[in-house]
């Protein structure tokens, strides 16, 4: 399989797209630049439900209206992470998709993702899901409490990327 991996990013790094953005010296600078403003903001309004989940700040007002005001930003956002990751693959295939880091931030944001849906989808059916009893907000603190943790650990394998080798 590795060996697969291997021809794999050889071949894409050798097609046209990807030499053309590996020669133009700004495009990578700029989309880093992009995907880095794009993951701050994912994870400000995390930081911002999170909160409230664990009921930190925002107790005034209801999970429902934070997570209303800031989910919809990340789920737009995500898409935007997803073109400017792409980009910055085909430009250097090799030190992504050969990278176990890149593998393990994967699987955190897709853990990331559902634990979120977790929070969000009882929200749409009814708005004070998560504050009707004791125990759902104790639930909800617990989403919080694990969802803030699973962000920063993709936050730090984005970084953690650039400092492993790939095989």
């Amino acid at each position: 399989m590795l060996r697969s991996l291997h021809a794999f990013c050889t071949e894409l790094s050798a097609t046209a797209l990807s030499q053309a953005l590996q020669a133009t010296e700004w495009i990578i600078p700029a989309v880093q630049t992009v995907h880095i403003v794009a993951v701050a903001t994912v994870i400000t309004s995390i930081l911002l439900v999170d909160l409230r989940l664990m009921g930190v700040s925002g107790r005034n007002q209801p999970i429902a209206a934070v997570a209303n005001r800031y989910l919809p930003t990340v789920w737009y956002v995500l898409p935007v992470l997803l073109v400017t990751g792409t980009t910055l693959i085909i430009a250097e295939p090799s030190r992504s998709l050969q990278n176990p880091v890149f593998a393990l931030k994967m699987g955190l944001l897709a853990l990331a993702a559902g634990v979120t849906l977790l929070c969000q989808l009882p929200l749409r059916k009814d708005s004070g899901y998560w504050e009707k009893t004791p125990p759902r907000r104790r639930i909800a603190g617990l989403i919080g409490l694990l969802s803030l943790p699973l962000w920063i650990a993709i936050l730090f394998a984005g970084r953690w990327i650039a400092y492993v080798q790939s095989k």
